[in-house]
């Protein structure tokens, strides 16, 4: 079983930036294809972010890309979101989440494993 711990949430201002981490455990790190999922209150979980197992492929929502970036440090189980220039309509709990394999994770229901979420919030 895949635990995932996520942290670095925070309440910040419109422009400000954040990085979100995720330690995995409980399985071989690269034998896991990572990502980064939102969800605002009263909304459906949206994409934000995903990483291959070895770091060398991205994928971005529209509403991110350019401003937040996924990478992976596969030495220490860790998966980052750094989120850049954060605007009101970012504000939502970020999970981490990952799924065995090698590819990328475009939607919420191709991940197996998922983190108990971090509150980012964001004032305008």
């Amino acid at each position: 079983q895949v635990q995932l711990v996520e942290s670095g949430g925070g309440l910040v201002q419109a422009g400000a930036s954040l990085t979100l981490a995720c330690v995995a455990s409980g399985r071989t790190f690269e034998s896991l294809s990572m990502g980064w999922l939102r969800q605002a209150p009263g909304k459906e979980r949206d994409f934000v972010a995903s990483i291959n197992w070895r770091g060398g492929r991205t994928y971005y929502a529209d509403s991110v890309k350019g401003r937040f970036t996924i990478s992976r440090d596969n030495a220490n189980n860790t998966v980052y979101l750094q989120m850049n220039s954060l605007q009101p309509e970012d504000t939502a709990v970020y999970y981490c989440a990952a799924f065995v394999g090698y590819g990328l994770g475009y939607r919420s229901n191709e991940y197996q494993y998922w983190g108990q979420g971090t509150q980012v919030t964001v004032s305008s």
